[in-house]
């Protein structure tokens, strides 16, 4: 006697063929084939391996930049300290040039007094020694009267302070003369000395700019080298991500699709329904999302039929605190206000699963 087929039966049958169509499909994707879940969870670890080295990696880099970058401060501090001790030497060594240059003119102008109060003075001393110095009495004795007599005493008188005058100003020069060669060694000494000193500033100088481009090439050596090594991590840890989620998406279709093929009735007291259960979504994503069952909520939230979410159920309309609580009709037109004519079908993870976007 022929076995009589039951809706129930019917919709059982109809969920295992389309789960079944979904593994087959799962199993023969590229990945699928390449590798089985044992091999991606070994691909998983190894990933999380790399992961983590590349964090060892990147956190010594930092702090060598960090390093590298305390030392490129202390070097320019020290170099703008050099920059500065050398423009105040090179403003002295223009100060004293100026000052040199004015020295040596009142040199030049002490000598050029010096010799002729010496010329002078050698042709007076000469005058006097060729010819008879006249004394007092014989200036009394030849004076023609008082008023010639007063005449001749008041010239002697002059002559000899003219005399005085000049062998103190020929004295004067030469001490002048003496002092200004004198301040004018000092300083010649002192520009000797200051330009030496700029000297070895010079060359210290030069050794710190050589060690801050050093320094400057190794900072962007390891910035570069971080910055690679970043990149490749985060397009790794996007890969591996991907992957998880796309296991753990097939896995929870499977399950969900098991689970429908093995029971009656659903969870939450409505029956299973199944491809003709009129929809407001693609029957995929419902078989994926609930196994076309009225499900309780689960660790995220999601419930009834199209597994929505309770802020997700009351910004759509939803009326109640979550969906499977209301009637299928309500939850077909919230799904539908969500769906958007698969504008929203990003709602819904199964979507991207089954292929639907």
């Amino acid at each position: 006697m022929p076995k009589l087929i039951t809706p129930i039966s019917l919709a059982v049958a109809a969920t295992l063929t389309l789960a079944v169509s979904l593994l087959l499909a799962a199993s023969d994707s590229p990945g699928s084939r390449a590798a089985s879940i044992s091999s991606l969870s070994s691909q998983l670890s190894h990933e999380r391996a790399r992961q983590q080295g590349l964090s060892g990696s990147i956190s010594r880099l930092s702090q060598l930049i960090g390093s590298l970058d305390r030392q490129i401060s202390l070097v320019r501090s020290r170099e703008a300290a050099v920059q500065a001790d050398l423009a105040r030497d090179r403003a002295e060594l223009a100060r004293l040039k100026v000052q040199l240059v004015h020295e040596r003119r009142v040199v030049a102008v002490l000598r050029a007094r010096l010799a002729r109060a010496r010329l002078i003075l050698a042709r007076q001393l000469v005058s006097s020694y060729e010819g008879n110095a006249p004394d007092v009495v014989s200036v009394v004795l030849d004076a023609k009267g008082f008023s010639d007599l007063l005449d001749e005493l008041d010239f002697l008188k002059r002559a000899e302070q003219q005399q005085q005058s000049l062998i103190n100003d020929t004295q004067q020069a030469k001490a002048l003369a003496d002092a200004a060669e004198q301040d004018l060694s000092k300083l010649e000494a002192s520009q000797v000395r200051i330009t030496a000193e700029e000297a070895v500033r010079a060359r210290a100088l030069a050794g710190m700019n050589a060690l801050l481009s050093s320094k400057e090439a190794a900072l962007a050596r390891a910035r570069e080298a971080q910055q690679t090594a970043l990149t490749a991590s985060r397009a790794r840890g996007a890969a591996l991500q991907t992957q998880i989620s796309r296991l753990r998406a097939q896995q929870a279709a499977a399950e969900r699709a098991a689970a429908a093929a093995t029971v009656s009735a659903p969870a939450g007291g409505g029956p299973a329904l199944g491809p003709s259960g009129g929809w407001a979504i693609p029957y995929a994503i419902v078989l994926c999302e609930s196994g076309g069952q009225n499900l309780p909520p689960n660790s995220a939230g999601a419930s009834g039929y199209y597994q929505i979410i309770p802020s997700t159920w009351k910004l759509f309309g939803g009326t109640g605190p979550a969906a499977y609580l209301a009637s299928k009709a309500e939850q077909d037109a919230v799904a539908s206000r969500i769906w958007n004519g698969g504008a929203g079908a990003s709602n819904w993870v199964c979507a991207g699963i089954v292929g639907i976007h």
